[in-house]
């Protein structure tokens, strides 16, 4: 088979090839990376060095993988994020015809390209992937329109997914001679210069300037909305850490601004606690967990329990409670002070308590042993039984003669015998009997007698050795036997614990509790009768001296006679004065004066009332003696009117003062003004002339009929006039109300304010949505809104809009969006939803948002309504009719058709396929008329139009078997 190099034109594949004018080729020397690498000379970085002329795999110009893979990989390093327009990419042909026989065309089938951020494609966008191209077809080298931003251009293809289109490879390689990346080198930049620049926060369309992606931390259509929702970065695709208290972490780097929740650490709070650490800061270290397992890293729990002789969730108790080993499981032993054994072994760490030993201070002592480390011995136990082996108390009892709980002591306490349970007698000097026989060893105490001094002395002696005799006791009875006191006291006229005293102090008889009389000069009466032996002091009388006067007399001999004491008692039987002064009209000391100078009564100490004509009253009862003054009544005439009267004899009635209080007692004038409804000084006047209430100040409300309210409560007989409330229709109608009684209900006046309280009018329009003078009726004719002065957007089906809203119910006609469907399709869509793509309109203007036709035309190399057709290969390059595609100066080389896109048929080429192929190929090439398919037997050369003279050699590749021929002329020759 024999081939020539062909390069395609771009034009061929005009969707991949855009204009390419004033950008820069970013890739050109940059870093990069493939794979793997075939031989040494066939590195990632031939694919960016500028040179690719040679496109053979060992020309030392191609990027080259190890064959039999199912993936192949390569990628460039920008060197940071740039704003890319197009790629450019150049496959290896090993210097071959490119075309379906081409042996690297199936390996080309299916490529992908990424731009990434990061080295990772799959944290990218794809740009492009080969899904329709067959080996007849793909076009080589190809440019890729990518309007993307990034830092690494990533080329991908792959065969993990059989079965693949017919002329796919079985595996693939990379075979890229040269990759050109073209954009604006400084971010933020676009246009035909890279001299604009794009909006804030946004990587922009290099082109028409329409953000393509956000930078990291904002969203929105044009990027203003920073990133919230607990998300960050690119596209606000990245999810926030666990941030202290959940708020929002920084929205371009994820960092938290006040830290972490607990159990997590790093700028973003994405790290959970290690290191044997947990909560807050990471700052709590783990308990001690089974095995030395990382506790939880939030609470600090042990996911498998606690190593021996620890507890708790976190295992950060020692065992306690008296417990320890594994899980606290064991009992410790009885520990000297309570306290806890070792949480781990058990043993007791200070020893044991009384009667207990070993390690763990589990086991008892025995052998007539107790106490602390079983060193005590036991005492002298009833029976030689062992004694308590912790107290050394003997459970029986004592031998005889000894005592105490443990039978160490010998009775004491004045205590002998058997169980100590007799008691000594009282032995002198309060010593201890014998703790046997119970006798004293040093004689008995005062008062007792006998060998064992239990014996009371008798027959009126008492004390030591009872040698004393008892004094005069009542009844004659025997004295205390110690002390010689007498338990019944002592005969009359003797005092005394002992009755050995005579009574004095001025008193006598039994235990001298009787007080003398007050016997003249003060003397002491006989302390047996209590007769005074000198008569009496003034004032008494009788033989003690011990009674006083009475009968209203007083003095020495109670020979003077009382004055007018009140209550007619017993004036002072010394002086003559009255204790509680004098009855009601007498004055004095002795209350011997009567009352003058216009008063009466007790102590002459009440005035006289108010007397007709000013006489003196009546000195004990103060009534007056001829009547009283005008407005007093009374027998004394000391009561002012009352009840409600005023005037001579309180025979006049007063008026309705306010409060109800009473009027001026003699002349009837109301102190403070009158009560509601009425007037004048004696208020007994009523309101009139539609007033009302105190002072008839207050004006009658609207009254039906204009009648006169209430005088005193305002209140209306027959209701109010139309838009009045209340009892006193003094109030306008309220609470969204109007009309006659406030029944009517206010339509939706804007803002919610009250409606006029009569006509039910709104005084400053209405709300949203509602019209009328009572704003009580719904917007409609397509209208909505305040005053119903919004027209509806383009509603689907020209149906009415929510009234209030503008919102449509069933979303919006063609080349409408929003709620309200008064948004024409933006950002280069149309139709219905907006879901259409406008197509390539003259100079980037939008497309008409219904239909999608494009105002201008369509850019170059588009065509008809909607410019979405692409223009054939027109002649020299020319540009199509933008309505229907046709070429004006007919077609490029190698198509043919009113729209230049159909490639020339078998035996035709050149310009509108005007030529026929040479009589002596075997078809030739579409665009040049060379027999790349080879020519009849006997002919050669590029159109056949020389006879074959010899075959010299042969050459082989990997993928062709490739005939190189050489012409000799006249004659011809066959090896």
């Amino acid at each position: 088979m024999y081939a020539v190099v062909l390069l395609v034109c771009c034009s061929w594949v005009a969707l991949l090839c855009p204009s390419v004018q004033a950008y820069e080729n970013l890739a050109l020397k940059k870093p990069a990376w493939q794979s793997s690498t075939e031989m040494s000379y066939n590195g990632a970085e031939l694919a960016v060095d500028g040179l690719y002329t040679d496109l053979s795999w060992d020309g030392g110009q191609c990027a080259w993988s190890v064959g039999g893979q199912t993936t192949a990989e390569w990628g460039v390093d920008l060197g940071g994020v740039k704003y890319i327009h197009h790629v450019f990419i150049q496959y290896a042909t090993d210097n071959w015809v490119w075309d379906e026989y081409n042996g690297y065309t199936g390996y080309f089938l299916g490529f992908s390209v990424y731009i990434s951020n990061t080295t990772n494609k799959e944290d990218g966008v794809l740009c492009f992937r080969d899904t329709i191209y067959t080996r007849a077809t793909i076009p080589n080298p190809v440019n890729i329109t990518c309007p993307y931003h990034g830092r690494y251009v990533i080329y991908y293809n792959n065969r993990t997914h059989p079965p693949y289109p017919e002329g796919y490879s079985y595996d693939v390689y990379i075979e890229l001679c040269e990759v050109e990346v073209y954009g604006c080198p400084t971010p933020g930049r676009y246009g035909e210069n890279c001299s604009l620049l794009c909006p804030e926060n946004c990587h922009c369309d290099v082109i028409d300037k329409t953000c393509v992606e956000c930078v990291p931390g904002y969203k929105g259509h044009l990027c203003y909305e920073e990133c919230g929702g607990h998300t960050y970065g690119l596209e606000c695709k990245q999810s926030c850490g666990n941030c202290s208290g959940g708020v929002q972490c920084d929205h371009e780097t994820g960092s938290c601004p006040k830290g972490c929740d607990a159990g997590l650490y790093g700028d973003k709070c994405d790290l959970e606690c290690g290191g044997h650490t947990y909560g807050l800061g990471c700052k709590q270290s783990c308990g001690n967990c089974s095995g030395g397992v990382q506790c939880d890293h939030v609470t600090g729990t042990c996911p498998n329990g606690c190593v021996a002789g620890m507890s708790g969730d976190k295992c950060d108790l020692e065992c306690d409670g008296h417990t320890y080993g594994l899980g606290c499981k064991q009992s410790c032993g009885n520990c000297s002070g309570g306290v806890q054994c070792d949480h781990v072994t058990g043993i007791c760490p200070n020893g044991c308590v009384a009667g207990m030993s070993r390690d763990k201070c589990d086991l008892e002592c025995g052998g007539h042993t107790y106490g602390l480390g079983c060193k005590q011995s036991c005492g002298n136990c009833s029976g030689g039984v062992q004694c308590d082996h912790v107290t050394g108390i003997c459970p029986n009892g004592c031998v005889a003669g000894m005592s105490g709980d443990k039978c160490d002591l010998e009775c004491g306490g004045h205590t002998y015998g058997l169980e100590c349970k007799q008691s000594c007698g009282n032995c002198s000097g309060g010593v201890q009997c014998d703790h046997e026989t119970g006798s004293c060893p040093k004689g008995c105490d005062a008062g007792l007698y006998g060998d064992k001094c239990d014996l009371e002395c008798g027959g009126h002696t008492y004390g030591l050795g009872c040698n004393q005799s008892c004094g005069n006791c009542s009844g004659g009875v025997q004295c205390d036997h110690v002390t010689g006191i007498c338990p019944n006291g002592c005969v009359a006229g003797m005092s005394g614990d002992k009755c050995d005293l005579e009574c004095g102090g001025h008193t006598y008889g039994l235990e001298c509790k009787q007080s003398c009389g007050n016997c003249s000069g003060g003397v002491q009466c006989d302390h047996v009768t209590g007769s005074c032996p000198k008569g009496c002091d003034a004032g008494l009388y009788g033989d003690k001296c011990d009674l006083e006067c009475g009968g209203h007399t007083y003095g020495l001999g109670c020979k003077q006679s009382c004055g007018n004491c009140s209550g007619g008692v017993q004036c002072d039987l010394v002086t003559g004065i009255c204790p509680n002064g004098c009855v009601a009209g007498m004055s004095g000391e002795k209350c011997d004066l009567e009352c003058a100078g216009r008063t009466y009564g007790v102590e002459c100490k009440q005035s006289c009332g108010n007397c007709s004509g000013g006489v003196q009253c009546d000195h004990v009862t103060g009534n007056c003696p001829n009547g009283c003054d005008a407005g007093m009544y009374g027998d004394r005439c000391d009561l002012e009117c009352g009840g409600h009267t005023y005037g001579l004899g309180c025979n006049q009635s007063c008026g309705k003062c306010s409060g109800g209080v009473q009027c001026d007692h003699v002349t009837g004038i109301c102190p403070n003004g009158c009560d509601a409804g009425l007037y004048g000084d004696k208020c007994d006047l009523e309101c009139g002339g539609h007033t009302y209430g105190l002072g008839c100040k207050q004006s009658c409300g609207n009254c039906s009929g204009g009648v006169q309210c209430d005088h005193v409560t305002g209140i209306c007989p027959n209701g109010c006039v139309a838009g009045m409330s209340g009892d006193k229709c003094d109030l306008e109608c309220a609470g969204h109300t109007y009309g006659v009684e406030c029944k009517q209900s206010c339509g939706n006046c804007s803002g919610g304010v009250q409606c006029d309280h009569v006509t039910g009018n709104c005084p400053n329009g209405c709300d949203a949505g509602m019209y009328g003078d009572r704003c009580d009726l719904e917007c409609a004719g397509h209208t909505y809104g305040v005053e119903c002065k919004q027209s509806c957007g383009n509603c689907s089906g020209g149906v009415q809009c929510d009234h209030v809203t503008g919102k449509c119910p069933n979303g919006c006609d063609a080349g409408m969006y929003g709620e309200r469907c008064d948004l024409a399709c933006g950002s280069y869509k149309y139709g219905v939803e907006c879901k259409e793509v406008c197509g390539n309109c003259s100079n980037g203007i939008p497309c008409h948002h219904v239909d999608g036709s494009c105002p201008s035309g369509c850019d170059a190399g588009a065509y008809g309504v909607t410019c979405k057709e692409s223009c054939g290969n027109c002649s020299n390059r020319d540009t199509c009719n933008d309505v229907d595609g046709s070429c004006p100066y007919g077609c490029d080389v190698g198509v043919y058709g009113k729209t230049c896109d159909k490639a020339c048929q078998s035996g035709r080429y050149s310009i509108s396929c005007a030529k026929a192929c040479g009589q002596n190929c075997q078809g030739c090439n579409r665009f040049n008329g060379v027999c790349e398919f080879g020519c009849q037997p006997g002919w050669t050369g590029t159109f056949c139009e020389k006879r074959k003279v010899f075959a010299m050699t042969m050459k082989t590749s990997r993928f062709l078997l490739n005939w190189w021929i050489f012409n000799r002329s006249s004659t011809e020759l066959f090896s």
